[in-house]
């Protein structure tokens, strides 16, 4: 049997809107990944492999991805850059396969975003880990960095719940799904706070693809100039940005109309 070609499978995998959802597509996404991904749906959508198994090879991927980080030097960096990309490339096979053969399911749903919680959470435990200098390489290691490394990943995880939780508040209450207009603040001064953070895009830092490069870039820098500064001051601005974002984003969510 023919393999479908790849313009067969845009108008199904790739329906419209889906590039264009503005909460729920990354920005590789649109960029390239999913252009990627089509050539890969080619060979998987008449094989075994289920929608299922691909979201958990995701999440493998993304937990791999903080691991990899306790590798120390360089190498390591680019180990976990290379498998959050592998991930990302999972997390659009996943559900283009899922529509191709019109296996959608909440099971599947559910699992993509405990990967996205499980991922981004080890990728940023990783990056404190091995500022702390977990095996010692420059004497003992220094568990303030793994703290805060540690309180970088929960931002991460209650910034996603916090998003979440706006559908399971309004399926309890009874109302439907929220639409993206709802995310505007109701206050003007809040609406402009708003769109200021969405134009700098800082707290997109603590997003697993985001992350993954700046740990590259310090990494890099570390390299050239040896030691650990670059990487801890990371590690910082990170958990900083994360505490911030995990603040701004409940005040957003309080202050729109996403609860009514």
């Amino acid at each position: 049997m023919p393999k479908p070609s790849v313009a067969e499978l845009r108008p199904v995998v790739h329906p419209e809107g889906v590039k264009d959802r503005r909460s729920g597509e990354h920005w590789a996404g649109r960029l390239y990944m999913r252009e990627l991904s089509l050539r890969c749906d080619r060979y998987l959508v008449d094989t075994r492999i289920t929608p299922n198994q691909l979201t958990y090879l995701m999440v493998v991927a993304g937990v791999l991805a903080g691991a990899a980080l306790l590798l120390p030097g360089l190498g390591g960096a680019i180990l976990a850059a290379l498998l959050i990309q592998l991930y990302l490339l999972l997390d659009c096979v996943d559900g283009e396969i899922a529509r191709w053969r019109q296996q959608t399911s909440v099971t599947g749903v559910y699992l993509d975003r405990v990967g996205h919680y499980l991922a981004e959470a080890a990728l940023l435990t990783g990056f404190g880990l091995r500022a702390a200098d977990l095996f010692g390489a420059e004497g003992e290691a220094n568990w303030m960095w793994a703290f805060l490394g540690g309180m970088a990943a929960l931002g991460a995880i209650l910034i996603k719940a916090e998003t979440d939780l706006v559908d399971v508040a309004r399926a309890r209450s009874g109302l439907p799904a929220v639409r993206d207009e709802a995310a505007v603040p109701r206050s003007s001064g809040l609406a402009v706070a708003r769109r200021a953070a969405a134009a700098l895009k800082f707290h997109r830092l603590v997003g697993g693809v985001e992350a993954s490069l700046l740990i590259l870039l310090v990494a890099v820098a570390d390299a050239a100039a040896g030691g650990l500064f670059w990487t801890r001051l990371g590690v910082a601005v990170l958990a900083a940005i994360a505490v911030l974002q995990t603040v701004l984003h409940l005040v957003s969510v309080l202050a729109s109309s996403r609860l009514r």
